[in-house]
């Protein structure tokens, strides 16, 4: 049930503007009965291909220690030299994957804005074909709900998720009350399963049916949510609530629009809510608005996902991660995330004004990522040895020709709206390599100025300095040099803890590390000790947590008063020698100086934070 509520809430809902757009000029073709037997033969044959063969027959085998994704897909990604590449050749090949990867992900950001603004829009402009009179208060009422829904984030997914099933199993039910009886009524519309139905179309209408999958592409959008939250619910799941509930469901409701062309022709505008005459309409409005409430928050919590997967893999800078339940692990809020993304939705709302305007936006950003999980899936399996060349190679050239195709079919519409997951994907990517790219030449220049620890602790041992009672914490990302803030507090107050403890966290691509293997401590020598903490890219590092489970045993005073933190604080200037660009060094610095803290980032209590500044030329 929990399933049903947050895997399937965006497809679920792709009922509300899918058929109808595929009939609406400019790209929509006339209302007869052979191009409805058609759109339907591509609908079905559409969700049969990419959600069934595809991701849960093939790419759900794909997971990272149970974790789906396209970050997890991309940190599956280990060249081997069975494969007949050179170590530059998988070099490169690797770089390729990892940009794919990213943009990807990016994409995946401009799928997050669209889906809550045309999912809400389309059910609340069932107000407007019940009676013409409440169409100007459709844009009002859709930012109102927009806006209440990003406001209640805050709270966090576990009291909303309580209702999630329930309320998306109603929905299912509804799309089986209100399609079933046109199916009765014109039982000859199962014909369409027929895919011979899909070629006579393509014959028949040449380019311009080319062109009407960029609108049978909305019947799949949400499949790439599938792959994503697999982690939360595992596959058995997901495959049992499509099977035996949500893939009859939308058959019903697609059949029964189509019956319902069959049997009134062009004068149908809005197929799914004339399926309903009279009264009827407005429940029928309400349970619909609920539903994309529940599609629109599978989304926005999975912009935070990825947000937290990507800070964790270094492409982001840290951002402020409130943890909403005590049990569930993903259950997250983003502040900044969250309003950038309300902002973004209303803003769309107010630009494009209906769901069919938001339709031209729509399917760039998600048949681009199925794309990528493609090409990122076919890696994975051949790296890992999951698959035999020839095996992987035909699967390959079967989901690139789908998802080329509905690529193509959209491409057409980028100046209609379609530049706009575009221009979002684009600045995204620039921004995760950017930060990438400079924490990469941070780094090297840290190192260059490091001194080596063994050097530092035979200087010590020859000349001791003053040493204090307690533990110093000294935060390091170079494990076999000093950090530099170490060197600063010698080099200016000539004094030391009693015990010095250097901690370097690490992400590994994994979800999640057990407790049992997150840290190693390492005595140096001299009162010092290495402490090495490994978290999952799906986790929040806690640097007091870290201590409590290894102080201990180690045998450095852990309590509250008897440790202090040292953490740097670099000034970055950009008038270094570094490789990047004048305005990646000028954009870095800037994404650099709004990062959260990391007190917050590592959970380390502000009163007992030192902090010591450096300047760094990129």
């Amino acid at each position: 049930m929990a399933a049903l509520g947050v895997v399937y809430g965006d497809i679920g809902t792709s009922p509300l503007y899918s058929l109808k757009e595929c009939f609406l000029p400019p790209h929509g073709v006339a209302v007869t009965t052979a191009n409805v037997f058609g759109v339907l033969s591509l609908v079905f044959w559409a969700l049969t291909l990419v959600i069934v063969v595809k991701y849960l027959t093939f790419v759900l085998r794909a997971d990272n220690n149970g974790e789906g994704g396209i970050l997890a897909l991309l940190a599956l990604l280990k060249p081997k030299r069975e494969l007949g590449q050179t170590p530059s050749e998988q070099a490169r090949w690797l770089k390729i994957l990892v940009a794919l990867g990213l943009f990807g992900s990016a994409l995946l950001y401009g799928d997050g804005v669209i889906t809550p603004a045309i999912s809400v829009l389309s059910a609340v402009e069932g107000l407007g074909v019940a009676t013409h009179v409440l169409d100007p208060i459709v844009l009002p009422i859709t930012v109102a709900i927009l806006v209440g829904l990003f406001l209640l984030q805050r709270h966090g997914t576990a009291a909303v998720g309580r209702v999630f099933g329930p309320a998306t199993l109603m929905w299912f039910v509804t799309l089986v009350a209100t399609g079933l009886p046109w199916i009765i009524k014109r039982p000859e519309i199962l014909g369409a399963i027929d895919p011979r139905y899909a070629v006579a179309f393509f014959a028949h209408n040449g380019g311009h049916g080319f062109l009407v999958l960029g609108a049978v592409v909305l019947c799949i959008t949400g499949g790439e949510a599938l792959y994503a939250d697999m982690g939360h619910f595992g596959r058995k799941p997901i495959k049992l609530a499509w099977y035996t509930i949500v893939f009859p469901a939308l058959l019903v409701s697609y059949f029964g629009q189509g019956a319902l062309y069959l049997e009134r022709g062009a004068q149908v505008q809005n197929p799914f809510y004339e399926l309903t005459d009279g009264w009827v309409r407005y429940p029928i409005v309400v349970i619909a608005t609920v539903a994309t409430v529940v599609a629109s928050q599978a989304l926005i919590s999975g912009a935070y996902s990825i947000t937290r997967q990507a800070i964790q893999l270094g492409y982001w800078p840290r951002m402020t991660v409130i943890h909403t339940s005590g049990t569930t692990e993903g259950q997250i809020f983003m502040p900044q995330v969250n309003y950038a993304l309300m902002v973004a939705c209303i803003a769309l709302v107010f630009g494009f004004k209906t769901s069919s305007g938001l339709a031209a936006a729509y399917g760039i950003a998600v048949t681009g990522t199925m794309a990528i999980t493609s090409v990122l899936f076919y890696a994975v399996v051949r790296t890992q040895k999951r698959m035999n060349a020839i095996a992987a190679a035909a699967i390959l050239v079967l989901f690139l020709v789908i998802d080329l195709s509905f690529f193509g079919a959209n491409a057409t519409k980028v100046a209609a709206g379609g530049w706009f997951p575009i221009a979002v994907a684009g600045a995204m990517f620039a921004l995760m390599t950017t930060w990438k790219s400079g924490r990469d030449a941070l780094a090297r220049f840290m190192a260059q100025a490091t001194l080596p620890l063994d050097v530092f602790l035979a200087d010590l041992h020859e000349n001791p300095i003053h040493r204090i009672p307690g533990t110093g914490v000294f935060m390091t990302s170079n494990l076999d040099g000093v950090p530099a803030v170490l060197l600063h507090h010698v080099k200016h107050n000539r004094v030391l803890h009693e015990h010095v403890v250097l901690l370097a966290v690490t992400t590994l691509t994994v979800p999640e590390v057990p407790a049992a293997e997150r840290a190693k401590v390492t005595k140096l020598g001299e009162g010092f000790y290495l402490v090495k903490a490994q978290y999952g890219f799906m986790e929040s590092p806690n640097v007091p947590d870290i201590l409590r489970q290894c102080g201990p045993a180690a045998g450095f005073p852990i309590g509250e008063h008897e440790v202090s933190y040292y953490l740097g604080r670099e000034t970055l200037l950009t008038t270094g020698t570094s490789k990047l660009a004048t305005w990646q060094k000028r954009v870095f610095s800037l994404m650099s100086r709004n990062a959260q803290p990391a007190t917050a980032f590592f959970n380390i209590p502000p009163n007992r934070v030192v902090e010591l500044g450096t300047q760094v030329q990129l």
